[in-house]
């Protein structure tokens, strides 16, 4: 079983190198897209990782050096042909997995120690591959002489493990996949819209903010807004209004925002000043803009430092005067961002306990990566955060993902291929996290320069990223979005994504999938009925039932043959 024993020595070399990192399982997991069970599996030998993809991302989270992954590799090359006595093969999809005899390993233990001990130079003290490969037979060692000493050895830390659920994420009847997922934040004063396809716009960083709307007290600025709204109305885009920037006058003495205009994050000293910018603004654009969004970041105390409970007061004025001046318009609760952050979290989490959603028909939320560069999957680790403050709470409201973190003009640029690839998984991960609620996805911005990802700059073309963008919108533009799945759990390569839909167009219907990797590369073999592979540069390539199909970061359409033809 020499392949086995290398299969633990990957485990443990894996392990090493988590213990360097003074990283836990379950933050590994969230930088690799993995759950915590999953890498706590890895690390200790009980799983092969299905290619080496998975490793080196692990790795790279960890800071492995090119010795660590030549080692890696060595061993994964080594182990990956575990005799069947330990392998399952899941044969659907075509792709080869490796995983444990039986049901799933245990939960990982709680990770007690940050890092491993300092060497002489301040770092982490390396071990060498020989000590680990004596670490892994000491540990087989005692494992098995626990298991001779009987039932009346006493044990320790013991936990369940998990239920091994295999499937999709979720399943549901064919739905609609409306335009509007696909929105865009406006960064412009002119009116102009973007010249590739979108679905909304939103209206933020483009001169609408309150102090910009009503500079003195009862005295409006309409102009700048008037641009905005007739350019969406001729583009035939609903428009999203934000609110945010207390004007000076409202609030002498609050403290100044992050603008030059001198806006403050306070809220007003009187909210019947609130009440009158809103029956202003409602009363000139009703029936012309669509929605509403109540403050731009709410739970960021450089955009607002007021109180919850005033937010709450804030938002039932507002949506009352909305709904009564425009009952078709959609109220939008106060944005909530910074949601890796506690404090943020507990902002979010005190508005709903005080009953703030009861007043809007969606809650704004802003999804994004920790730093530009980490794979956009991470972001679900914020859906399922979200959902679990709501339903503690006991609402939920649709989700609509309505902007980014203030630091994003800090974040480096991604290159070309890169963000071509971010941009077109930023919206798929709006149509994975349908399980939450999730209905829009506003991609901050549009118009601006300085940010990681350029979709077109004002008076520019189109960014290979925006026509990325626009080829993913023609491909759903008659599906039905049936299911979502990752990983093993879809018979996958544990770097896979994938979503599955229906396609009706005139004269024919199919079946379809889109598949990408959040990080490396996977290969699957043809199913049965796979006729195209469809690329996002507009290209596609036959396929026969037994082809390789190489899965990137860069999504692809997997087309089936049409099933029947349609009037």
């Amino acid at each position: 079983m020499a392949e086995a024993s290398h299969q633990k020595q990957l485990g443990a070399l894996l392990e090493d190198l988590k213990q360097r990192s003074g990283h836990s399982y379950q933050r590994i997991g969230q930088r690799v897209c993995a759950s915590k069970s999953t890498v706590y599996r890895y690390c200790t030998g009980q799983i092969v990782p299905p290619d080496f993809a998975t490793i080196e991302r692990i790795a790279k989270a960890c800071n492995a050096d090119r010795a660590d992954m030549a080692a890696l590799h060595r061993l994964w090359m080594a182990a990956s042909d575990v005799p069947d006595e330990i392998r399952e093969e899941p044969e659907r999809s075509g792709i080869r997995t490796a995983v444990g005899a039986g049901s799933p390993a245990a939960d990982p233990p709680q990770d007690l120690s940050p890092s491993a001990p300092a060497g002489p130079d301040g770092g982490p003290r390396r071990r060498s591959l020989s000590f680990i490969v004596v670490a892994s037979v000491v540990t087989l060692l005692v494992a098995v002489t626990a298991a001779s000493s009987g039932p009346g050895l006493r044990r320790t830390s013991a936990r369940q493990p998990d239920q091994w659920i295999s499937g999709p994420a979720w399943v549901s009847s064919p739905a609609r996949i409306p335009s509007t997922l696909f929105g865009v934040t406006i960064n412009s004063t002119t009116g102009t819209m973007p010249s590739f396809r979108t679905g909304a716009v939103r209206f933020w960083d483009s001169g609408t903010r309150w102090a910009d709307i009503e500079p003195q007290r009862d005295e409006f600025d309409w102009s700048v807004l008037d641009r905005l709204v007739g350019g969406a109305e001729r583009a035939g885009l609903p428009a999203l209004f934000v609110m945010g920037g207390t004007p000076q006058w409202a609030s002498p003495n609050g403290p100044v925002g992050p603008y030059a205009d001198g806006s403050r994050a306070a809220p007003p000293d009187r909210l019947a000043d609130w009440d009158t910018f809103v029956r202003a603004l409602v009363h000139r654009y009703r029936g012309r803009i669509e929605a509403y969004e109540l403050w731009v970041l709410a739970n960021d105390p450089r955009f607002y430092n007021g109180s919850v409970e005033t937010l709450v007061e804030m938002t039932r004025r507002a949506s009352r005067t909305i709904r009564a001046a425009d009952p078709k318009a959609t109220v939008v609760c106060p944005g909530m961002g910074r949601l890796w952050e506690p404090d943020a979290l507990h902002v979010l989490q005190r508005f709903a306990e005080l009953g703030g959603y009861r007043y809007c028909d969606v809650a704004g939320i802003k999804l994004y990566q920790r730093t530009a560069s980490d794979p956009p999957e991470t972001m679900l680790a914020l859906t399922r955060t979200v959902d679990r403050v709501l339903h503690h709470a006991g609402v939920h409201p649709p989700l609509w993902s309505t902007g980014t973190m203030y630091e994003i003009p800090l974040q480096a640029p991604l290159d070309r291929r890169r963000a071509a690839d971010y941009a077109v998984r930023f919206y798929l991960v709006g149509l994975y996290a349908r399980k939450v609620n999730l209905e829009r996805m506003y991609f901050y911005n549009w118009g601006g320069t300085k940010i990681p990802i350029v979709l077109q700059a004002e008076g520019g073309a189109p960014t290979q990223a925006a026509l990325a963008v626009e080829q993913l919108e023609r491909w759903l533009a008659h599906a039905r979005i049936r299911s979502c799945g990752h990983g093993l759990a879809v018979n996958l390569s544990g770097n896979v994504w994938e979503c599955k839909f229906t396609v009706t167009e005139p004269q024919r219907s199919y079946e379809a999938t889109i598949r990408w990797t959040d990080s490396g590369t996977a290969v699957t073999t043809a199913e049965p009925g796979l006729e195209f592979v469809h690329r996002l540069d507009g290209t596609m390539t036959p396929v026969q039932p037994g082809d390789i199909v190489q899965i990137t970061e860069q999504p692809i359409l997997l087309k089936q043959r049409p099933q029947s033809s349609t009037s």
